[in-house]
């Protein structure tokens, strides 16, 4: 859906990276290694997207971080076209629906980094929470997102690199 409207994968793969998670922060050579592109192809986005607004350059010692710019006034609607596109609204409301008293629920791995794999690793706390729908609710936002996610649940979310997704207000 989002890869017809952005026809650039270099740049899709960017603003997933930036935008998913607002702590992600990377550098041309890092982001080449992790997307398996050429340093040219990441620099022209990175400098599109900079140009723009959409990302700040942060100076570190010999090179530059990039990150998201979350003072520009489509931060928020980008950032919710990408939690879209990855399927995150859908996995927050059916997590809720049914699963007992949520108080947290965390992307970990892949995604809370802002690495578009596949798989969607989801730390969730609550009380009472119901154990058996989550192996339902895998199975069935598999073929509503298209992506494997594996549910875990915890006493407190555990990942230092963690990506708050909700938080009941109690």
């Amino acid at each position: 859906m989002l890869d017809s409207l952005i026809t650039s994968k270099t740049r899709l793969k960017l603003l997933i990276k930036f935008f998913s998670n607002p702590k992600n922060q990377g550098h041309l050579r890092g982001l080449a290694d992790e997307f398996g592109e050429s340093t040219n192809a990441i620099r022209k986005e990175l400098n599109n997207l900079s140009e723009a607004g959409y990302l700040l350059k942060v100076a570190d010692k010999n090179k530059i971080d990039y990150q998201a710019n979350t003072n520009h006034p489509f931060f928020s609607n980008i950032q919710d076209l990408i939690r879209k596109y990855l399927g995150i609204d859908k996995l927050v409301s059916t997590v809720l629906e049914r699963m007992g008293e949520v108080h947290e629920v965390a992307l970990v791995g892949d995604y809370a980094r802002g690495v578009d794999s596949g798989k969607i690793d989801v730390q969730v706390t609550g009380e009472k929470l119901n154990e058996r729908y989550l192996s339902v609710i895998s199975e069935k936002l598999r073929e509503v997102i298209k992506k494997d996610v594996v549910f875990t649940i915890q006493d407190q979310i555990s990942d230092p690199e963690a990506m708050l997704i909700y938080k009941s207000k109690d």
